[in-house]
């Protein structure tokens, strides 16, 4: 059981440690910056409804710059003004794709809608697999052949917001650069800063919430076909019952649906869905969970330290990860992770809930297959917690070309919050 324990607590999980890493960053002349790029802003909507579509992909067609919407729909591109021409192709799962001209975009209020995938697909020639398990084995051999084999720089947003109950307490925000190495490597992936800022309400937040370990990493180590020994190894796959869920598309791709759950509940399990290219069996989509009703374990894997009377356990564990194609080859794209955990005082009637939300999109990516990565201080560890910057927040120009996720209103309403809050304590 010892064993066991020791295992999971190297999991990829949002751990809490009392390391603070102090960053700081060149702040350049924002206007020339500013004149490089044309920046577009909108929604995506669906077409009946006229909700929002989360998570939607835009990416300008013959290049590697990209973006995606937040939870409103809302998103920012921004374009380098020597591109004059060109479209932008917009998809998410289980919609049409839709690819629209440039001139289309607008500085603001750029709508767009997509119309919902109709089409029965379960008659589809195309889906010939019939034991969900084996398409899984055949798609984790299969690394080699269907994803990135270079080294890769890629350029990714990450954004981390911890919300106690209902309010917004802290939000940290960072341009990084990932340096992917090829994905059948056993080498692990290396995160360096470009620039980040961070704002905390310190007078509704615990210290606890201060030390969540890991950051970027949270989201990067959610790739499972770089990664799969986070999630299930090749060889582990007896350990897991997998069944097929209804077929979707996604960019005009066929795509299986893998249901799977361990089937060892004694510890923390998994379960979760498998999207799987019909054509490659290469995996576009994962979505998975992590049941913690062990509370005592769960406890282990994600409490490093904590204050004495204090009695803290994570309620709720979810991960996201999208891969994008190019050239036949497909990479991380996007990844999300949210935990929900519980801290129960000694002598307090009320205890605290805590959700971590975080995400992860890359915006650009180029291959360096000859280039060797040379650390400095600009490389990132697990425990990394980025320090404070105010000023940061208010700068609508902080970011300069830096293709972001736009932030929700819910956050920028909290960030209000938090600098009135700062400025009435100064």
């Amino acid at each position: 059981m010892k064993t066991k324990i020791k295992t999971l607590i190297h999991l990829p999980l949002l751990w809490m440690l009392p390391i603070v890493l102090l960053v700081s960053y060149p702040m350049v002349q924002a206007q020339q910056i500013q004149d490089q790029f044309n920046e577009y802003k909108g929604e995506v909507r669906d077409s009946q409804t006229g909700d929002a579509v989360s998570s939607a992909f835009l990416s300008l067609d013959g290049s590697n710059i990209s973006t995606v919407t937040n939870t409103e729909g809302e998103f920012s591109l921004k374009i380098p003004v020597r591109i004059t021409e060109g479209t932008v192709t917009v998809s998410n799962l289980g919609y049409k794709s839709k690819t629209i001209s440039l001139e289309y975009f607008k500085k603001e209020n750029t709508i767009i809608e997509l119309d919902e995938n109709f089409e029965e697909l379960s008659e589809i020639s195309v889906f010939t697999a019939n034991d969900a398990k084996q398409l899984v084995q055949t798609m984790l051999s299969k690394t080699g052949d269907n994803y990135i084999d270079d080294p890769t720089l890629m350029t990714a947003f990450y954004r981390e917001a911890i919300k106690t109950r209902w309010r917004n307490v802290s939000l940290a925000e960072a341009v990084v650069r990932i340096h992917k190495k090829p994905y059948t490597s056993m080498g692990k992936d290396d995160i360096s800063l470009v620039k980040a800022r961070k704002s905390a309400d310190y007078k509704r937040l615990d210290t606890l919430a201060l030390k969540l370990r890991g950051g970027p990493f949270n989201n990067l180590y959610s790739d499972v076909m770089k990664y799969p020994e986070y999630l299930f190894r090749p060889n582990e796959l007896n350990d897991y019952t997998f069944s097929f869920d209804e077929p979707t598309r996604l960019n005009n791709r066929y795509l299986y649906v893998v249901n799977f759950e361990q089937i060892n509940k004694e510890l923390p399990w998994f379960f979760g869905k498998l999207f799987i290219d019909a054509q490659t069996s290469s995996l576009v989509k994962a979505v998975y969970e992590l049941n913690v009703d062990n509370r005592n374990v769960a406890s282990q894997m994600f409490v490093r330290k904590k204050p004495s009377g204090a009695r803290v356990h994570p309620v709720n564990v979810q991960y996201e990860i999208d891969y994008r194609e190019s050239d036949g080859k497909w990479y991380y794209g996007y990844g999300s992770a949210q935990l929900e955990f519980v801290v129960n005082w000694k002598r307090k009637l009320f205890n605290t809930k805590y959700t971590v939300n975080s995400e992860m999109a890359v915006t650009d990516w180029e291959r360096r297959p000859e280039e060797k990565v040379k650390k400095d201080d600009t490389f990132l560890s697990q425990s990394v917690v980025m320090a404070d910057d105010v000023s940061g927040f208010t700068d609508v120009r902080f970011w300069g070309e830096n293709n972001i996720i736009e932030p929700d209103k819910s956050i920028q309403n909290a960030i209000e919050k938090i600098q009135r809050q700062i400025e009435r304590s100064n």
